[in-house]
């Protein structure tokens, strides 16, 4: 036995007695400064070889001595804290990592609210302060061997990590503000970069290091989903750091290659998030994507494919750094195949949320924006058949989101990838959405040349010259301001001048039909247009003699001349025939949807014009219509009578005494709901055969925009026939045809349904519900708990809650009535 260490032992295990026994504060005193001097930096050290050992073999049990005795009156044996100080000084100056774990373990044994255990979570709080988790993780950063090593940095790990929930369970309520989440791990992140600044200074000064389980601390905190505080301070750091120095951009190469698998994914969607753009990312990752299969699949598949909660620069800075080194450019163009399959894909295009088809339309045109022509040349071919199959799924779409991104980005795609073809073009309206992908497309900004820099100044020299300075410019010859300044016109205002029309509008119904019908003179087809729904609305006798002609004329009629609001005209005109003679005008309608030689437009103006008809025929107060037209004789008298009404209801109301505070103004006057009398020609017809395929009209196949507008229609008489009659029976037809189409593929259909419900719901009478359809009812909760949790689009499953939630208030209304 080495007698050296036979000393360190014997030292040890007298001084462990005599702190575990002694109450003599100068002996206790004089025993610990024998024991500091085994530790580094004490006054009077003790040898090397007497150091090594008592800190390999002796300082956790001096450390579990001392944490044994603490008491308040153990430290009241020394006057002015002397005692207390030296305690804490073998925690603060000895070994790190096994003073933290004492400390941890100390915690964790502590029983219950204790005067030890704040005294032990306090002292860690100044072992934190003080610097000393970095000592921690430096100290796993040397090349060991032994075969402990491995065990001893698992539970480092999990300690360092978990350290705020250790200490979170056992304080509670009194915990300490260092060991909070959102202030430790920014500590944390310091410490880390103290860390790896030692770790470059060694490897300059020759010395060889690890950074293992630096990256497992960091990938761990990671996997905590503490990205945000622990990279908040890293990612500026490391950004600085790389920009100028090639040994610290190869020591965050090896920081993030050495981070587990498991934790990849929550590393790298923070490091993308926290970097300001492809650059950073470039030096803080290198070619990590070619070296790891787990980081190419985050990068190129999970973060594209699989989620869009990313926002529009982390997508730049994704791609971006793909494209900036020629190795990881074919993965860039895979992407861009991959996307483009996705982006036209109809299964992709019926079940992801819109959200997620923005998220990939946008990633699209990001990679379309960083490939070169010479590039998309390659595989032009296969890029655009999958464009084009794709804009002809989205154009069939229903959704008019859809239809918009498909528009957007086919427009830019086939001017990109066949730029020697006409590229595809359409008509939508600009609005945010679509700048914001525009500008996604453009190609990444380059520096302009010293010509042009030095060209632009002069051109724009001889604008200012013209807007800013005073000096008359030189006219040309002929032009001089003295020819014309004696005799200086003021132009005449005619902003008020109206055109004039050699046609004479028609004065009766019959007159408008036959000049929409037969007159070649356009001036006075226009006219008949624009008067005819004043004439129906004056003179609903006339009309309804010609109701149901006059309907078929509007229906099939075409705009011939560019008349400002063509379509605005015909269908108000519609509305109002509708309105005069609702049951056969409807049954007229409704025949005609389902008819032959139809478009889809014709038949989607025949829903609107009834939707809006009956809206118009439940609303209360509505005017009864006026018999016969008005004479000019009887026009000023009725602009004349509300003047003197005026007068005389403000006489009655001066001289009136109420004896309670109600508004002055007057609601509509109740009266019958007249859609109640006619809302079986608009509802019946129409749910009659869906079913029934034509040879051009096939509702449950390719026309799935016309049946969504159908389920819309019918959900909106359901609602405006609320408390009639029929509702009953339109409630139970609206029930079985919602069944029928419960699981559409299209969610501008389950839209449709999931409203019909409602309106089912909101229309019939809660004791009728509850009488003649309850087997209807159990069946669609289930199902409209299915939708809420479960369908892609977002507004099915906000639908579907308010339907849980009316069946519930349903419920919640009949439970009263049933109880005796």
């Amino acid at each position: 036995m080495d007698p050296v260490q036979s000393a360190v032992a014997l030292t040890v295990r007298e001084a462990l007695h005599t702190l575990s026994s002694s109450e003599d504060g100068g002996h206790l005193l004089s025993t610990l400064g024998a024991l500091k001097r085994y530790l580094s930096g004490a006054e009077n050290p003790a040898l090397p070889g007497e150091q090594e050992e008592f800190a390999r073999m002796h300082f956790s049990a001096v450390l579990r001595c001392l944490v044994g005795r603490l008491s308040p009156g153990w430290l009241e044996l020394l006057p002015n804290g002397q005692l207390e100080d030296l305690w804490a000084s073998f925690f603060l100056e000895g070994p790190a990592d096994q003073a933290f774990l004492v400390l941890m373990e100390s915690i964790e044994g502590a029983a219950g609210p204790s005067f030890r255990l704040m005294k032990m979570a306090q002292l860690l709080a100044r072992f934190l302060s003080a610097g000393r988790m970095a000592a921690v993780m430096e100290g796993q950063c040397r090349q060991l061997t032994e075969p402990a090593f491995r065990l001893l940095q698992e539970t480092l790990l999990i300690k360092v990590v978990g350290l705020p929930d250790h200490l979170g369970n056992r304080l509670q309520r009194e915990n300490l503000e260092a060991f909070l989440p959102q202030n430790y791990f920014p500590l944390l992140g310091e410490e880390i970069m103290r860390v790896l600044q030692a770790v470059v200074d060694s490897l300059r000064g020759g010395w060889d290091c690890s950074v293992s389980f630096l990256s497992q601390v960091l990938g761990k905190a990671c996997v905590h989903g503490r990205q945000k505080e622990i990279l908040g301070v890293l990612v500026p750091r490391l950004t600085a750091l790389t920009q100028g120095s090639c040994l610290w951009q190869r020591v965050c190469w090896r920081l993030v290659e050495c981070v587990p698998d498991r934790a990849t994914e929550a590393l790298l969607t923070g490091l993308v998030e926290a970097a300001s753009g492809p650059d950073v990312l470039s030096r803080l990752l290198g070619n990590l994507v070619l070296k790891s299969k787990k980081a190419q699949f985050v990068m190129t598949r999970k973060i594209l494919f699989l989620q869009y909660r990313y926002s529009t620069p982390m997508l730049q800075s994704l791609l971006g750094y793909l494209a900036m080194d020629s190795q990881r450019r074919p993965l860039l163009r895979q992407a861009l195949k991959e996307l483009l399959e996705t982006w036209g894909s109809p299964s992709a295009i019926r079940h992801a949320p819109l959200p997620q088809q923005r998220y990939i339309s946008s990633a699209l045109l990001i990679c379309l924006a960083h490939l070169q022509d010479a590039e998309l040349r390659d595989s032009q071919d296969e890029l655009l058949a999958s464009l084009m199959a794709g804009v002809k799924t989205r154009l069939d779409s229903s959704l008019p989101a859809v239809r918009r991104l498909g528009m957007i980005v086919a427009g830019v795609a086939s001017a990109r990838i066949h730029p020697d073809g006409p590229p595809l073009r359409f008509q939508y309206e600009e609005d945010e959405l679509s700048r914001e992908l525009l500008a996604l497309a453009a190609p990444p900004p380059v520096a302009d040349s010293p010509s042009e820099a030095e060209a632009s100044p002069a051109a724009e020299t001889p604008d200012r010259g013209s807007v800013d300075s005073g000096v008359p410019q030189a006219q040309p010859e002929g032009s001089g301001s003295d020819l014309d300044s004696d005799d200086e016109l003021v132009p005449y205002d005619m902003s008020g001048d109206q055109e004039l029309k050699s046609g004479k509008a028609p004065a009766y119904v019959r007159d408008c039909v036959e000049a929409l019908t037969s007159s070649e003179d356009w001036e006075r087809w226009e006219a008949a247009l624009r008067a005819l729904e004043g004439l129906i609305v004056r003179s609903p006798a006339a009309a309804r003699e010609v109701s149901v002609e006059l309907a078929k004329v509007l229906l099939h009629l075409e705009e011939k001349t560019s008349v400002v609001g063509f379509e605005g005209l015909r269908q108000r005109a519609l509305v109002a025939v509708v309105v005069t003679d609702p049951a056969p005008v409807a049954e007229y309608l409704t025949s005609q949807f389902y008819a032959l030689n139809f478009s889809l437009r014709q038949r989607i103006d025949i829903l609107d014009v009834l939707t809006l008809a009956a809206q118009e025929l439940s609303r209360p107060g509505r005017l009864p219509p006026q018999c016969g037209s008005p004479s000019p004789t009887s026009q000023p008298s009725s602009t004349q009578a509300p003047a003197w009404r005026a007068v005389v209801q403000e006489r009655i109301r001066s001289k009136t005494r109420r004896f309670s505070q109600r508004s002055p103004g007057r609601g509509p006057d109740a009266g019958p709901n007249e859609f109640n009398l006619v809302a079986g020609y608009f509802f019946f017809p129409l749910i009659r055969h869906f079913d029934r395929p034509l040879v051009t009209f096939d509702l449950l196949g390719e026309d799935q925009l016309v049946l969504g507008r159908l389920v819309h229609t019918l959900g909106a008489l359901m609602y405006l026939a609320v408390n009639t009659t029929v509702a009953v029976a339109m409630g139970k037809a609206l029930l079985e045809f919602v069944w029928t189409l419960r699981f559409h593929g299209d969610a501008y259909v389950r839209r449709g349904l999931l409203s019909a419900v409602s309106s089912v719901l909101i229309s019939v009478p809660a004791e009728r519900l509850l009488a003649d359809l309850p087997d209807e009812l159990l069946e669609a909760r289930p199902w409209l708990a299915d939708v809420a949790e479960q369908d892609p689009d977002e507004d099915c499953r906000v639908l579907a809650v308010k339907a849980l939630l009316l069946l519930e208030k349903l419920r919640d209304t009949l439970v009263p009535l049933s109880s005796p």
